[in-house]
């Protein structure tokens, strides 16, 4: 019988973990969960079985094992663990996603979303570079005004570039690096590093200010945040198309055809139905709700009332939206993630390793020690599947530990670690909101996913202590 080596190599992971002692100050259910959550990090990058098959099976284990308690320091129970083992289910960035997935088969189903595409290829489509390019001032010009990437990059953006790669020949099926991982990867990319720009432009950036001012007692303006990141900014966001165009290249470069073809395919599409209309009018909708209406109406509310009225408008029929496969098996997989992330924190792990970290910066001059939080602060969302949670996690264990070095500028080592609330969701197929959307439309390989991730992680923590440090020093 044939061994899958792959699918032994978590099992090892987890169980080398487990067999190390538990720590100092760390609980043995709570270094067990750890090497629960390692093992099933290992699936996510090896993928021996599905994604969502592979979270599924690690919530299910702690679950059984009872590992996650109601707080940390209580014991688990029975009720504490399917309660826990089900809360990634009500979260709303899931659904969100989810409804992501929905608004593209709208786009798919009625043909707005190739008519868009064609119209795309027309006015840009001669070279990918161009596509990636646009890709990325589309998401820039909403950026300020929707603090949901989520909703910015997988609910308005993905759904109709999605369209615009099987024109070119590239499905997630049939040779998805002609152009479909491409625009897939710049697309991500470019959001993460929008939502650092702008305080408005991610909901964690201002649940960070507000933890800042009541940690350290620092306001931390629209402006702060804006002229604090303006350098690596503006670095980044020109150079990320081209990256990913380098180091992820489409094999399908350019057309000098294409934008006449797409004149032609659009004369044949004919004029706009009503179904397209009506799609168009709800995509508007949902959008004009996400950037004006924020405070009254949640985004994830918005978007599930949109795909109701698509199904009411026969935009979408129910069976379209049951058979929806991929979107189901995303939301299944994000859930799960989701709840794993949340059961660091809930068995202490989080706080642990806060205070360990805090602990190993004593004696460090204020640069280093500025240094080594923001540095800290970047990997540590490999653990996070939601940069809300690790806000709220780990930001004020941060802001603590920098408070007890003598001499550090707290405004500048606060601006510091809030700037890479974005840039850091680029590092997993996890990491924000939009990353599920972009790995669940089947064009970048998981491998790819975490490799790219690595890569541009690297990349982008680099440009940010390289420039950025030294920006943000002079100015302070």
């Amino acid at each position: 019988m044939k061994v899958n080596v792959k699918a032994l190599i978590p099992v090892i992971a987890g169980l080398a973990v487990w067999a190390i002692p538990a720590p100092a100050g760390l609980s043995g259910g709570a270094w067990t969960y750890f090497a629960v959550f390692v093992a099933v990090v290992a699936a996510l990058v090896l993928e021996p079985i599905a994604p969502a098959l592979a979270g599924l099976i690690g919530v299910s284990l702690a679950a059984v094992l009872n590992l996650v308690p109601a707080a940390p320091g209580k014991p688990g129970t029975a009720a504490a663990s399917i309660s826990w083992a089900l809360s990634g289910f009500s979260d709303g960035t899931v659904w969100l996603i989810f409804a992501a997935f929905m608004f593209a088969l709208g786009y798919e189903k009625t043909g707005l979303g190739k008519r868009i595409a064609l119209s795309l290829i027309k006015l840009m489509g001669r070279r990918a570079l161009g596509l990636g390019y646009a890709v990325a001032l589309a998401d820039l010009v909403l950026a300020p005004f929707m603090p949901s990437n989520t909703a910015r990059s997988g609910g308005t953006i993905f759904p109709i570039i999605k369209n615009i790669p099987p024109l070119y020949g590239s499905t997630p099926e049939n040779n998805p690096r002609g152009l479909g991982a491409y625009l897939m990867w710049t697309a991500l990319a470019t959001t993460c590093v929008t939502s650092s720009m702008f305080l408005t432009a991610l909901a964690p950036n201002l649940l960070a200010q507000s933890l800042v001012e009541k940690t350290a007692k620092v306001s931390l303006s629209w402006n702060d945040w804006f002229m604090s990141f303006l350098p690596v900014g503006l670095i980044l966001f020109a150079v990320t198309p081209l990256l990913a165009y380098i180091l992820y290249p489409p094999t399908k470069k350019s057309s000098d055809d294409a934008p006449a073809w797409a004149g032609a395919e659009l004369s044949k599409l004919g004029p706009v139905s009503f179904r397209e209309i009506v799609m168009g009018l709800l995509a508007a909708g949902a959008l004009a709700c996400w950037i004006f209406l924020g405070k009254e109406i949640n985004g994830t509310t918005v978007a599930i009332a949109a795909i109701c009225l698509m199904a009411l408008f026969k935009v979408v029929s129910w069976d379209d939206i049951v058979g929806n496969k991929q979107a189901w098996n995303v939301l299944a997989w994000f859930a799960t993630l989701v709840t794993l992330a949340g059961g660091l924190a809930k068995t202490g792990f989080l706080e642990w390793f806060a205070k360990s970290i805090s602990g190993s910066l004593a004696g460090l001059s204020p640069t280093a020690a500025m240094l080594g939080l923001v540095v800290i602060f970047f990997l540590s969302h490999y653990m996070f599947a939601s940069v809300t949670a690790h806000v709220a996690a780990m930001l004020p264990v941060m802001l603590a530990a920098a408070m007890a070095v003598p001499g550090i500028n707290i405004p500048l080592v606060s601006m510091l670690l809030c700037s890479t609330l974005g840039i850091m969701g680029v590092i997993t197929p996890y990491g924000t909101g939009p990353s599920p959307i972009y790995y669940g439309s089947g064009y970048i390989k998981g491998k790819d996913f975490w490799v790219l991730g690595l890569v541009f992680g690297a990349i982008y923590l680099g440009v940010f202590l390289l420039i950025g440090f030294p920006w943000n020093l002079a100015r302070a």
